[in-house]
């Protein structure tokens, strides 16, 4: 007999309450991004199978990996590196860095390509 695995609710937004929020998060990506930069800055002109570069890229990786879970514990769904998605019950509202505001909203099934300016 198999076990339902019971389905872990999500955290709906009012898009009042996502842009509250939005200064977080922009902040913590701008730390996380700036961090990255950094990184990758170092190892410019390192050989891609070069320890200095390896290193680098694990490094590069560790932050990418904890700016996610930080996202996710604020109830927000991460699409790829500094990109996330705001649930709203009906749809998404979508930001990336470095947008300064929330302004885009997309349906379940358009992602991030069919996403339209909020009126």
């Amino acid at each position: 007999m198999e076990t339902a695995v019971p389905e872990v609710s999500k955290r709906q937004w009012s898009l009042e309450a996502a842009r509250a929020i939005l200064s977080d998060v922009r902040s913590r990506t701008e730390e996380a991004a700036g961090q990255v930069e950094a990184i990758l800055a170092q190892v410019a002109d390192s050989e891609p199978e070069s320890a200095e570069r390896q290193a680098a890229d694990l490094e590069v990786q560790r932050i990418i990996a904890s700016w996610a879970r930080a996202m996710e514990a604020l109830g927000l769904e991460v699409k790829g590196p500094w990109l996330v998605d705001f649930d709203s019950g009906s749809g998404l509202y979508c930001w990336r860095w470095p947008e300064e505001k929330l302004e885009y909203f997309h349906g379940y099934d358009e992602g991030f390509g069919g996403r339209v300016r909020i009126q």
